[in-house]
């Protein structure tokens, strides 16, 4: 079985490099920027099978260039989890299409789970096309 690429921009280091740590254990490859700008440039080489994108961002907000991803022909299948630690971020979330929410603080554990299950999802819908 392939390795699952997952894409994480995040611009606050130390919250990248937890999730990195973790996702690494658990045998994802992984993709990392800290703005919108890598994001763009890092897809480019390769497509990852979900994103993990920070809402507040250097250039950007995560919640707009979900919907960004989400109404792109190439990009639109991907799953994208958005994590926020501002409480009106949720709906924003929803509203641009985001597969699922997680607000900080998090437990680490809870984002491999849900990402796992976007993941499943994901390649679910995929055999059925």
């Amino acid at each position: 079985m392939e390795k699952k690429r997952i894409h994480i921009l995040e611009d606050d280091q130390e919250i990248r490099n937890v999730i990195e740590i973790l996702l690494k254990e658990e045998g994802f490859e992984l993709q990392l920027s800290s703005s919108f700008a890598e994001l763009k440039k890092n897809i480019q080489d390769a497509m990852p099978d979900l994103f993990l994108l920070d809402v507040m961002l250097p250039d950007g907000n995560g919640a707009e260039i979900c919907e960004d991803l989400k109404t792109d022909i190439f990009t639109k299948h991907i799953p994208i989890i958005v994590m926020s630690a501002q409480n009106n971020s949720e709906q924003k979330a929803i509203d641009a299409f985001a597969d699922d929410y997680i607000s900080k603080p998090f437990d680490i554990y809870n984002v491999l789970e849900r990402i796992n299950t976007q993941l499943k999802k994901s390649s679910a819908s995929r055999t059925k096309v």
